[in-house]
């Protein structure tokens, strides 16, 4: 696509929406709308996941990518292109260039995760890694186009990207035509400006709900001031929306289309992770579990029938590990305590047998000896369980109180 006045540079129509699904026929998937059971019975209706986790590269970013690209000018296309991202944005360019024979350069933060790095690299980007945080890698990717001549693909402030997003949209409305209310994550707010441009045009009654984490949460401040507003120094493990300034571009239309825009906290995000693994069996990144997230937060104040967008899956493996871990602390189902005991033989077993009592099932146990803190005959033992909920924790704690232990923590 190409444009010719200024204002045809911020205006994304249903119709650049409908071009942009034409054009991803064959090069993006049309991914499956799950049912979740367990979260139709809290809210009380049909709740169904939109798995983009599922789509190539593990996220929806491949749609806007292409489209972007592919719109390109043959004198353009070949000075080539160049991104910045720490992930789901840098694979897409790298698959969507490779697709269509253009050279991409994705400029990657130092810390990115290699499998993400290497992921990149297989579509066949020449990734630099430069800075530690994504505003570094964003300023050298845009000096390298100034530098080049290679052209800056945004992530999200392009026409051709929100429309590409849009698809999406057209997508949810075709595999779930009686939907209500669509919850999906924002970040800078390209997908969720495609997906109500589309889904507006076609049906103005559905709700659409944007979800952004607690830490990263650039839109409520700046949907109340009227313009884009900066987030200091954004904080959620939720990458790929972990984003401190809307795009102009999106602004206007979530602004405009966007029903509301809600927060969710990282144990909500992290809930919502291990709900996915658990219930759906879909590997879904913090990003992408957003939804969910607010729909376990808050599941009485949505109308049914619900499509929760899962935006990715692209998940960095000792990220799972601790989100894992930190979820089951939120669920209840995982605690860990230290209980000061008298240091004889004999004592540990005895701890044991209380909480096999109370059905706690032990994951680890260290002991230290040598802490000023105790006495000459005490000692203190660190334990993790395994839990079945809030409720079982605190059973754990009163059966380890009434047999006379000191929990510490």
């Amino acid at each position: 696509m190409s444009y010719s006045t200024a204002d045809s540079l911020t205006t994304v129509t249903l119709d650049d929406v409908r071009g942009a699904q034409k054009m991803l026929t064959g090069i993006a998937r049309v991914t499956a709308m799950e049912g979740s059971r367990y979260l139709s019975q809290l809210v009380g209706a049909p709740v169904h996941f939109k798995c983009e986790n599922l789509q190539r590269t593990g996220s929806f970013k491949l749609r806007g990518a292409y489209v972007r690209i592919a719109g390109l000018l043959p004198e353009e296309r070949a000075a080539g292109v160049v991104a910045a991202s720490a992930g789901n944005h840098a694979q897409g360019v790298a698959l969507a260039s490779a697709l269509l024979g253009v050279h991409a350069t994705v400029f990657m933060p130092k810390g990115a995760p290699l499998p993400k790095i290497s992921a990149t690299q297989d579509y066949g980007a020449d990734v630099r890694l430069h800075g530690q945080v994504v505003d570094e890698t964003l300023a050298a990717a845009q000096e390298y186009a100034e530098r080049t001549g290679a052209v800056f693909i945004h992530p999200f402030d392009h026409r051709d990207v929100i429309a590409g997003q849009g698809t999406v949209g057209l997508e949810i409305l075709e595999q779930c035509p009686e939907v209500r209310t669509i919850v999906l994550g924002i970040g800078g707010g390209g997908l969720a400006a495609g997906v109500a441009i589309a889904v507006k045009a076609l049906r103005p009654d559905v709700r659409i709900i944007g979800v952004q984490a607690e830490g990263a949460a650039a839109y409520p401040p700046s949907l109340a001031a009227g313009r884009p507003v900066s987030v200091d120094q954004p904080t959620t493990m939720a990458d790929g929306i972990k984003v401190g300034r809307p795009g102009d571009i999106p602004f206007r239309i979530v602004g405009d289309l966007v029903d509301e825009v809600r927060t969710v906290s990282e144990d909500d995000l992290a809930s919502a992770l291990l709900l996915c693994l658990e219930r759906a069996k879909l590997v879904v990144e913090p990003a992408g579990a957003s939804p969910v997230a607010a729909l376990l937060r808050d599941p009485e104040t949505v109308e049914g029938p619900v499509v929760a967008l899962l935006s990715g899956g692209n998940v960095d493996p000792l990220l799972m590990q601790r989100v894992l871990r930190h979820g089951m602390v939120a669920a209840g189902r995982y605690l860990q305590v230290r209980v000061r005991l008298t240091d004889r033989p004999g004592a540990l077993a005895t701890l044991l047998g209380v909480l096999s009592v109370a059905d706690a099932n032990v994951l680890d146990v260290s002991h230290v000896r040598t802490d000023p803190r105790l006495g000459l005959t005490e000692a203190e033992v660190e334990l993790h369980l395994e839990t079945k909920g809030r409720e079982h924790c605190a059973e754990v704690g009163q059966a380890l109180g009434e047999a006379g232990y000191t929990v510490i923590g």
